[in-house]
């Protein structure tokens, strides 16, 4: 059983079984997904609905995103959020009022349920985003800090690769686990369009809500697929871009 852990997706699923085909995808093989499956592309509700039959197929691991807990709250309490709206949301309230209350409510239960991070035998943590508690995830205060940190990979990429893991000058977040994977932050942002490591962070956001491919990591050998660039498969719309 591989370990394949995939990035964000930003409702653009059209890129998810062909990405899923490159790598091969076995039965057995466990699919960890960092989260933010919605916001972006027009396909909110078709992506969660192949994920949701997914699960019949491989044992995933579904994580929790800002976006998907923003779409959440959205389909829970009708909450609008101008911050939302301007980064992706409106595509994803246009899919969910078009495909009508009956989808809304049956997708209410798969955001509920998503998880705020995993943490695997081999020691190796996935979350969406971040976390700031230095004594590690089970002591993070807010809970939000799971999908809204954007330290954890700054802190990452600043760090000196000379200062020894038994420094004391070596932070202490990174001393928990022995590789951490996220999504949140995307790629484009430091030229890069392949994952990336910093430190023991592994930053798997290739940007597939803009104009990168969606992409798939093999967390044992750190082989990677790639998808077409996602905004091909959905001509006339602009993602987030």
């Amino acid at each position: 059983m591989r370990t394949l852990v995939v990035g964000d997706i930003h409702a653009g699923v059209k890129a998810l079984p062909q990405v899923l085909e490159r790598a091969g995808a076995k039965q057995d093989d466990l699919l960890i997904f960092l989260g933010d499956y919605v916001d972006g592309w027009s396909e909110a509700v078709e992506t969660v609905d192949y994920l949701i039959e997914l699960q019949e197929k491989h044992p995933c691991v579904f994580l929790r995103g800002n976006h998907d807990d923003l779409c959440y709250r959205w389909l829970e309490t009708g909450e609008y959020n101008p911050l939302w709206l301007a980064n992706g949301g409106q595509a994803t309230i246009d899919s969910y009022e078009k495909a009508g209350k009956e989808i809304k409510d049956a997708h209410i239960p798969f955001y509920k349920a998503l998880s705020n991070y995993y943490l695997d035998e081999q020691n190796r943590l996935y979350l969406h985003a971040g976390f700031t508690n230095l004594k590690g995830v089970e002591h993070e205060y807010f809970t939000k800090t799971f999908y809204w940190d954007r330290t954890l990979w700054e802190l990452a990429l600043s760090l000196d690769p000379s200062i020894p893991r038994d420094s004391i000058y070596y932070p202490k977040r990174l001393l928990h686990y022995s590789e951490i994977f996220i999504g949140h932050t995307p790629l484009s942002k430091i030229g890069k369009s392949v994952p990336h490591r910093a430190a023991n962070v592994w930053n798997i956001d290739t940007a597939a809500a803009y104009k990168g491919p969606l992409t798939v990591m093999d967390a044992d050998t750190k082989e990677f697929w790639q998808s077409d660039p996602v905004y091909s498969f959905y001509p006339g719309e602009n993602g987030r871009n």
